[in-house]
């Protein structure tokens, strides 16, 4: 059986989804959700396609998929990934390491987090 929170906040204001487990609250911002979600637009089909730009991104919407998962609403439109429960209490514990895995990701691809930058390389 998957690990199921005891209990689900969706916190709008600092766009955040907190999810708790036995006695501990986890607090997944809204971007780790959305660079981490498990549709195929963000995971591809065997290649992960790295998400940039989401600096802001926001939750409009929390709902269950079944008894499996969680269908999250994005303030940029997307809403395709089905966050399962087991998928999210990795998300929950591994939230660090993922962090850092995906900024060093960003940095490597001259990619920036801020949806209103873009890196220009000039080629002299």
């Amino acid at each position: 059986m998957p690990a199921l929170p005891s209990a689900i906040h969706l916190h709008k204001a600092s766009k955040a989804l907190a999810l708790t487990y036995g006695g501990t609250t986890y607090t997944l911002p809204a971007e780790f959700l959305r660079v981490h979600s498990p549709s195929a637009e963000v995971q591809g089909h065997g290649k992960p396609i790295l998400q940039f730009g989401k600096l802001g991104v926001g939750l409009n919407k929390v709902e269950p998929a079944g008894q499996y998962a969680l269908k999250l609403t994005f303030d940029d439109g997307h809403d395709s990934g089905l966050f399962t429960w087991d998928y999210l209490y990795e998300l929950c514990t591994r939230q660090d390491a993922l962090w850092a895995d995906y900024l060093a990701e960003l940095h490597k691809a001259g990619k920036s987090r801020d949806p209103s930058e873009s890196a220009v390389r000039l080629m002299l």
